[in-house]
């Protein structure tokens, strides 16, 4: 047997990563120059998001792409061929769905542009902070395709119209166009944008991680229901889980006493 035949292939390069740091997790895509999300980054990212719907003690997810230039420009093109765009799809809307559903609360930071499924990326996170040099848009039109997540997601988050408009169009939109579509939360100059990214970490783990994923699942647990459904389910989850908590009555304390409260996160 030759040295070639026992040679064995490179594992593939490492493009997401993760790190923890008490209650907050951020995840990174760093696939350079502009963060394509080829074959290999989307086994990683949905086996890291798995891993983060797993963590029990989670409160928030910050999704970002590597430098300070561009959040994702999209699946990779040459991904686009038929012998790997059925696992391509499967393992990317599978990893959305799971980001979309984790109990923990997440925040896209979008620094740059933010393309076709880097857009349907930071569209999975419950929140988006962008710099005012963000960009956002859905060419896929413009390469004879459309974005199935997109289709599937935004008429309920933007309205049909819109949705429409995106997909259709192709067209760009800058952080503010798209703030005042829904689709942005917080537009904030690019110079500033680690220190909001700072101080929204501060608001949300100043609160009890317990209640923040409570909260999550009130609100989810809405959005497919009538609002005399919607109400009964946000309030039975009240009652039963929410008051069962240590964090709820010493919030209440704490509120009464004049102090501050002393979280345990559960």
């Amino acid at each position: 047997m030759s040295s070639e035949d026992t040679q064995t292939a490179a594992p593939p390069a490492q493009t997401v990563h993760l790190e923890k740091q008490d209650r907050v997790a951020t995840v990174t895509v760093d696939a350079p120059p502009l963060n394509i999300l080829d074959l290999s980054t989307l086994r990683q990212l949905e086996s890291t998001i798995q891993t983060l719907a797993e963590d029990a003690h989670l409160q928030l997810v910050v999704l970002r792409g590597a430098g300070d230039r561009v959040f994702s420009a999209g699946v990779s093109v040459q991904d686009h061929s038929p012998d790997k765009m059925e696992e391509v799809l499967t393992r990317f809307h599978r990893a959305l769905l799971m980001l979309m559903e984790l109990p923990a609360v997440s925040l896209a930071v979008v620094q740059g542009p933010c393309l076709g499924g880097g857009m349907e990326l930071a569209a999975s996170c419950d929140w988006v902070l962008a710099s005012d040099r963000a960009r956002f848009a859905q060419p896929e039109i413009k390469l004879g395709c459309y974005p199935p997540f997109a289709a599937a997601i935004y008429p309920r988050r933007l309205g049909y119209g819109t949705t429409l408009d995106l997909i259709i169009s192709g067209r760009t939109l800058d952080a503010q166009e798209a703030k005042e579509i829904g689709f942005v939360t917080r537009v904030v100059p690019a110079e500033e944008l680690e220190s909001a990214l700072g101080q929204w970490i501060e608001e949300v783990t100043g609160n009890s991680a317990a209640v923040t994923r409570l909260a999550k699942r009130a609100v989810m647990g809405a959005a497919n229901r009538s609002a005399a459904e919607a109400t009964d389910a946000a309030e039975n989850l009240y009652l039963s889980e929410l008051m069962a908590t240590e964090d709820m009555a010493e919030g209440l304390s704490a509120f009464i006493e004049k102090r501050s409260p002393n979280w345990k996160h559960r």
